[in-house]
């Protein structure tokens, strides 16, 4: 029986990595579900476990927030235009989840990212090419932040499933 639910904790792990294609909280899930079997089995994962789980789980959400932040500003972007990258990665996020079977979540953030950093820019006074400019920084450190989340993400699984694989 403990195999059994092993294996469907870990499948249902493995799953939710799946998770970041569509802009979900799948780090946290993991961390979730590791938790739940800390309840299940308490010899086999440590609370200290469970604390570096959710250290890395917000660092991956730190991550994703200051690479575009600071992809922004490498490339010139002034406040407003960050404050439009953020609220344009969220809305995309949204507005491009329907399409695609939920998939296009993952290209509507990152484009988000670029139009809301290029519309705020461009009501700033910048010119085209400097709005054009620092919108690229925005979706390349938009680019950056979520293949940093997801690697975190797969480490965090890649450390859970010894502890919760019976031995």
């Amino acid at each position: 029986m403990v195999t059994a639910l092993a294996i469907l904790v870990i499948l249902l792990m493995l799953c939710s990595l799946a998770l970041h294609i569509f802009g979900l909280p799948a780090n946290w899930l993991i961390l979730a579900l590791a938790a739940c079997w800390k309840f299940y089995q308490p010899v086999a994962i440590t609370w200290n476990f469970i604390i570096i789980l959710g250290m890395i789980a917000l660092a991956g959400e730190v991550f994703e927030f200051m690479a575009q932040y600071l992809g922004c500003k490498k490339y010139g972007a002034t406040g407003r235009g960050n404050i439009g990258a953020f609220i344009g990665a969220i809305a995309g996020a949204i507005l491009g989840a329907p399409f695609f079977f939920g998939l296009g979540a993952l290209p509507g953030a990152l484009l988000g990212s670029f139009g809301g950093c290029f519309a705020l820019e461009l009501t700033h006074g910048r010119s085209f090419a400097e709005a054009r400019y620092s919108a690229w920084g925005a979706f390349w450190g938009k680019a950056f932040g979520m293949a940093m989340k997801i690697s975190l993400g797969v480490w965090m699984f890649v450390m859970s499933v010894p502890k919760i694989w019976p031995s």
